[in-house]
């Protein structure tokens, strides 16, 4: 149900900015918005798995944000921006059969508009989109979606 995993993806948001903004860590503050999202078992353990997923790769899903955002230091960039797109690269990188790619981009981009500035929307959208295509290169390149020389062009 798609609009179970936009609520899902929107609480599993919620608790990473809440914990990037004020250094909390992730658990309580993750509790507290999936009791108050009031969604179904299914929907908060898919917050639960993408918030989890997030923290765990952090340092790798920071850096491809840096590579693919360059102007945009992560300690200047916007908080809301930031951990869009740190949900966003865990679900395009690190959690690829969870949801279509496009699907995760999309939603993303609908989540930066909801809760950022004017420009977020186009901001994450142009970010998402040189992941993706790193993404479909290691795909195509390594076959099991890992790093790898490119073979044969």
């Amino acid at each position: 149900m798609a609009s179970s995993r936009r609520r899902s993806r929107i609480a599993a948001f919620q608790a990473l900015f809440e914990a990037d903004l004020g250094g909390r860590p992730f658990e309580p503050v993750l509790a507290r918005h999936l009791e108050e999202a009031g969604l179904e078992p299914e929907g908060r353990e898919f917050a639960r798995s993408l918030v989890r997923g997030v923290e765990s790769h952090l340092a790798d899903i920071d850096d491809v944000i840096q590579r693919h955002a360059p102007a945009f230091p992560l300690a200047e960039m916007a908080t809301v921006d930031r951990n869009v797109l740190r949900l966003a690269v865990y679900e395009v990188l690190f959690d690829t059969d969870r949801a279509p790619l496009r699907a995760a981009i999309n939603e993303a981009v609908e989540i930066a508009k909801g809760y950022g500035s004017e420009s977020s929307g186009r901001f994450i959208n142009g970010v998402l989109g040189a992941v993706a295509l790193e993404a479909a290169e290691r795909q195509g390149s390594a076959g099991q979606g890992e790093p790898g020389p490119p073979e044969g062009g």
